[in-house]
C-alpha cells in the first residue's frame, strides 16, 4: 500500500516538472523586439543543410546568422535549443549627416570596381533581397540618409558620423570621382556626364560612362549627399572679375574645336567658348563660378595702363616693378638718364588676342614694351644733342608717340600717350650750363638793377619838380583866375550895355511905335471926324435943299431962330449935385433948380 502510494507521489511530482519545464519552454520560445530595436536571429544547427562557404549569412535556413531580422513585436516559436536572439538598437542617421555601409557578406565585387554595385534592398534593410539580388560584399556606392533603419549588423557595417558635403555660397565644388571608367588618353579631366543627380547618385555615374579622376563638371552652393568613397570634393571660391579688367580664359580641356583666328594670327589657339585653347569671348567683370583646375584665367586691365620707365617709380599693379631709368646716349657723346612714362590701353575684345600672342600683360611689357621703347629713345637720342634734347623734349615727346604707337599697333595694344619726364643730363655739361645761366643771370641782374637806379634817378628829379610843379600851377591858377575875373567883369559890361542899348532900342521904338499908333489914331479920327462932319453937312445940306424945296424962303427964317434958341440953352447954367466937384459947381445950379429956370 505505501508502495502504490508512494509511486503515484513520485509520478505526480515527476508530471508537474515535466510541465513546468514544459511552460518554461515555450514561454522562452517568444520573442519581443520593442519599437526601437531589431532582431538579429542566430540559428544554432541546422541538420544537413550547411552554409555554403565564404557566406557569413544564411539565406536559405542555414545555421548561423540569418539574413531575416526580427521587427518590433512578439514573436513565435524560436525554440531556445535552435535559435538565439540579439536585439540591437535600430540605426539613426542624424541631421546633416548620411550613414556609409559596408555589405559583410555578398557575392564578390569584379577587379576592376570598387564600391559595389546597387542592388534594390530597401535602403539595406532587406538583407535576405540584398543577398538574392546579387548584393555584392565591401564598401557600398549607395549611402543611407537622415532617418531610422532597421538594418541588420550581422551583414552591413554601419559608419554614421559621416558629414553631409557643403558648398558655401561663394564657393564651388572641383570633383575629382573615385570610380568609373579609365580616363581616355590625353584628358586631365573627364567630360560631364548627365542623369547623377550632381555626383550623389553613382550608380547612374557609372552606368552613364562617367571616368574618374578630376571632372571637368563642378557643383554649386547647397547641401549634398556625397559619398566620399566615390569621389572627393574640393571647396573652392568664385573667381573674381574685377571692375575694369576682363578675365581671358586658357582652358586646358574641352573639344578640339576650329581655330578662328584666322590665317593672319600665327601666335596662338583662339577657339569658341568652350574649346580647348583660349576662348575668343572674355568674362567681365563680376564673381565666375570656373573650375580653375582644368583652367587658366588671366586677368587683363581694360583701363588705361601706366608703365614707368623710372628707377623710383612703380605703379600699385606693379607691372612696371623690372622696368627702370633709361640711359641713352646723345650725338655729342655724353651719356644721361631718361624717365619715359608710357599709357597703354587693352580693349576688352582684343584681350583674348593679346593673350594668345604674349601668354599675360607682364609678358607684353616685359617682353614688348620694354625693348620697344627703350629702343626708340637710345636710337633717338644719338641725332640730338643732350641740350637739345632738354630744350626740346615737347618734340622729343611727339615724335616718340608717333613711333612707339605704330609699334605696338601689331600687337593688338593702343598707345594712348608717351610722356618724357625727368632728363639727368651729365654732371659736366650741367656744371657748364649752370655756369653760364648764372653769369646770364648776373648780367640781367646788373641792368635790372642798373634800370632800377636810373629809375630812382628819375623818380627823384620827378618828385623835385613835382614840388616846384605845385608852385607853378598855384601861379598858373592865380593867373587863370584873375584872367577868368577880367574876362568876367568884360562880359558882365558887355552884358550891361548890351542890356541899356537893348532897353534904349526898346523904349525908342515903344516910343515910336506909341507915336505911329497915336498917329494912326488921330489921323483915323480925322478921317473919321472930317467924313462924320462931311456926312453931317451932306446932311444939313440935303436937309436944307429939302426945307427949302418944302418951305422955301420961310425955311431960312426958322433956321435962324433954331440958332438962336440953341445959343440961349448954352448959356444957361448946369445943375450940381454932392457929388460934383467943387471947381464945376460955380457953373451949376442946385438940383432943385433944374426942374426950372434958376
Amino acid at each position: 500500500m505505501f508502495t502504490w502510494y508512494f509511486g503515484l507521489a513520485v509520478w505526480t511530482v515527476a508530471a508537474d516538472v515535466t510541465a513546468g519545464a514544459a511552460t518554461l519552454t515555450l514561454l522562452a520560445s517568444f520573442v519581443r523586439i520593442r519599437e526601437y530595436q531589431v532582431g538579429v536571429i542566430i540559428k544554432k544547427f541546422s541538420p544537413g543543410r550547411p552554409l555554403p562557404e565564404g557566406r557569413i549569412v544564411a539565406v536559405s535556413g542555414e545555421a548561423g546568422y540569418q539574413a531575416r531580422t526580427l521587427g518590433p513585436g512578439l514573436h513565435f516559436p524560436f525554440w531556445p535549443w535552435q535559435y538565439r536572439i540579439e536585439k540591437h538598437a535600430m540605426t539613426v542617421i542624424e541631421q546633416g549627416h548620411i550613414g556609409l555601409v559596408i555589405a559583410n557578406d555578398g557575392d564578390a565585387m569584379p577587379v576592376d570596381r570598387v564600391l559595389a554595385k546597387v542592388v534594390d534592398s530597401d535602403h539595406f534593410q532587406d538583407a535576405e533581397k540584398f543577398l538574392r539580388a546579387g548584393g555584392q560584399k565591401g564598401r557600398q556606392s549607395s549611402v543611407l540618409t537622415a532617418g531610422f533603419y532597421r538594418i541588420n549588423p550581422a551583414l552591413f557595417r554601419i559608419i554614421r558620423d559621416v558629414p553631409i558635403t557643403k558648398i558655401d555660397s561663394d564657393k564651388i565644388g572641383i570633383v575629382t570621382v573615385l570610380h568609373g571608367a579609365p580616363m581616355p588618353t590625353g584628358q586631365m579631366a573627364a567630360k560631364a556626364t548627365a542623369g547623377h543627380d550632381n555626383f550623389q547618385n553613382p550608380e547612374a555615374f557609372i552606368r552613364a560612362g562617367g571616368c574618374r579622376g578630376l571632372q571637368e563638371q563642378i557643383i554649386l552652393a547647397g547641401n549634398y549627399n556625397l559619398n566620399p568613397w566615390f569621389c572627393e570634393v574640393e571647396a573652392a571660391p568664385l573667381f573674381e572679375v574685377p571692375i575694369g579688367h576682363v578675365g581671358v580664359v586658357v582652358s586646358f580641356v574641352g573639344d578640339d574645336m576650329r581655330e578662328i583666328s584666322g590665317d593672319q594670327f600665327t601666335h596662338g589657339n583662339i577657339v569658341r567658348r568652350g574649346g580647348k585653347g583660349v576662348w575668343d569671348e572674355p568674362l567681365y567683370p563680376g564673381k565666375q563660378p570656373l573650375n580653375t583646375r582644368i583652367m587658366k584665367i588671366e586677368l587683363v586691365p581694360t583701363t588705361n595702363i601706366v608703365l614707368n620707365w623710372a628707377t623710383a617709380r612703380t605703379e600699385a599693379h606693379k607691372l612696371d616693378e623690372k622696368l627702370s631709368t633709361t640711359t641713352v646716349r646723345s650725338v655729342d657723346g655724353f651719356t644721361f638718364n631718361l624717365d619715359v612714362s608710357q599709357i597703354i590701353n587693352i580693349g576688352a575684345t582684343k584681350a583674348p588676342w593679346v593673350i594668345s600672342r604674349v601668354g599675360s600683360v607682364r609678358n607684353l611689357v616685359n617682353q614688348v614694351l620694354e625693348p620697344i621703347v627703350g629702343n626708340y629713345f637710345r636710337n633717338s637720342a644719338q641725332n640730338f644733342t643732350v641740350l637739345d634734347f632738354f630744350t626740346n623734349r615737347s618734340e622729343r615727346q611727339r615724335d616718340a608717340r608717333v613711333h612707339i604707337n605704330d609699334a605696338i599697333r601689331e600687337y593688338d595694344v593702343q598707345s594712348v600717350d608717351t610722356l618724357i619726364g625727368d632728363i639727368t643730363p651729365p654732371h659736366e655739361l650741367m656744371a657748364t650750363v649752370t655756369a653760364r645761366k648764372i653769369a646770364e643771370e648776373q648780367e640781367k641782374a646788373f641792368q635790372t638793377e642798373e634800370k632800377t637806379q636810373r629809375s630812382r634817378q628819375e623818380l627823384e628829379r620827378q618828385k623835385a619838380l613835382a614840388d616846384k610843379q605845385k608852385e607853378l600851377v598855384n601861379s598858373e591858377q592865380d593867373v587863370r583866375v584873375a584872367e577868368m575875373h577880367a574876362k568876367a567883369a568884360v562880359e558882365q559890361a558887355n552884358g550891361e550895355s548890351f542890356a541899356v542899348a537893348r532897353k534904349a532900342e526898346g523904349g525908342a521904338m515903344a516910343r515910336r511905335r506909341i507915336g505911329e499908333a497915336e498917329a494912326e489914331v488921330v489921323a483915323i479920327r480925322g478921317r473919321n471926324e472930317g467924313e462924320s462932319i462931311l456926312a453931317v453937312g451932306t446932311a444939313r445940306a440935303e436937309a436944307y435943299r429939302q426945307g427949302v424945296d418944302a418951305m422955301g424962303g420961310n425955311y431960312a427964317l426958322l433956321q435962324i431962330f433954331s440958332a438962336l434958341a440953341k445959343r440961349t440953352s448954352a448959356s444957361r447954367p448946369t445943375c450940381w449935385y454932392p457929388e460934383t466937384p467943387v471947381a464945376a459947381r460955380a457953373t451949376a445950379c442946385w438940383p432943385w433948380c433944374c426942374a426950372t429956370s434958376c
